[in-house]
């Protein structure tokens, strides 16, 4: 199923090869957008979080990278299209992921100075990225999942470089994972200290996803919410993962763990990541109805 008719014969597996599916499956990936539009997103990612030079290399297809992102963007924005109206526009963000190499850490303990990634060499992995994306007609790009402030400054830079080598401005969005109870990004920054590391950069919003449940987000979002001079977002993980692998929150759970961001005007942009279904968004889309959203602080 992965690989479709046109890769059949292909050298590699192409298992869990989860962006592929925008060319041997687009209309599973069409309708899993529009079951999110239904449910009463006003954003959706593009299927693009591993759709990089670096990523691609697992499976030998860093020369369809291009495509990808193209027919990703093409895919959410035919779904876009047909639920927008005047009333209720709907946005495709192009998701940029973080790729499997960190620039701030060293993959060998026995030689920490050593770094298989450098900033020069992720610029152009998210340059290349982002390039295809404005061409085939993003609303927005998200850096999301970020666990190494160093790699999303390059894809920053490498977006900025697209924006304006295509003259095409869009909005940027950039959202962190906190990956454990301590607080801090994989690469040892606390939420402040990565907001401030993000601070220069002209952005809608900076936020937070993944890794915690919502409960646990909390804490970290207070300090978004005072001091960041952008949008704040959030979409957690519906929980841990259990023993196996997936997630236990329901939608009514998740609903109510969100509900006290809303309540504390943490947050501007809410949604879910993973173990998050169209139930879980159509829930949280009819809670947010009820709360007036973050204010900038001044």
């Amino acid at each position: 199923d992965y690989r479709g008719e046109r890769f059949k014969d292909f050298h590699t597996s192409l298992k869990g090869n989860n962006d592929l599916l925008v060319l041997t499956q687009p209309e599973i990936i069409k309708n899993i957008h529009r079951e999110y539009l239904a449910a009463g997103a006003d954003l959706i990612e593009t299927n693009t979080f591993n759709a990089n030079i670096i990523s691609m290399v697992d499976y030998d297809m860093v020369d369809l990278v291009d495509e990808l992102n193209y027919e990703a963007v093409r895919l959410a924005r035919e779904a876009v299209e047909e639920f927008s109206t005047p009333e209720k526009p709907r946005f495709v963000v192009g998701s940029l992921g973080p790729t499997n190499k960190t620039a701030s850490i060293s993959p060998q303990v026995n030689d920490p100075s050593y770094r298989d990634v450098d900033f020069d060499t992720l610029a152009k992995v998210y340059y290349s990225q982002a390039k295809t994306m404005l061409e085939a007609g993003v609303d927005a790009l998200l850096v999301e999942t970020i666990f190494d402030t160093l790699n999303a400054k390059a894809a920053f830079f490498g977006i900025q470089d697209a924006i304006e080598d295509t003259g095409i401005n869009v909005p940027l969005l950039a959202s962190g994972t906190i990956t454990d109870k301590s607080g801090r990004t994989l690469s040892g920054q606390t939420t402040e200290a990565f907001l401030i590391s993000l601070e220069h950069l002209d952005l809608l919003s900076v936020g937070l996803n993944c890794a915690l449940g919502a409960t646990d987000l909390i804490p970290y979002l207070e300090v978004l919410a005072e001091k960041a001079p952008f949008y704040v977002s959030a979409y957690p993980n519906a929980g841990l993962p259990n023993a196996f692998g997936g997630y236990d929150e329901t939608a009514e759970m998740m609903r109510d763990y969100v509900r006290p961001f809303l309540e504390k005007k943490l947050v501007n942009i809410i949604g879910g990541c993973c173990g998050t279904t169209p139930d879980h968004i159509r829930l949280m889309a009819e809670l947010a109805k009820e709360y007036e959203p973050r204010k900038i602080n001044a």
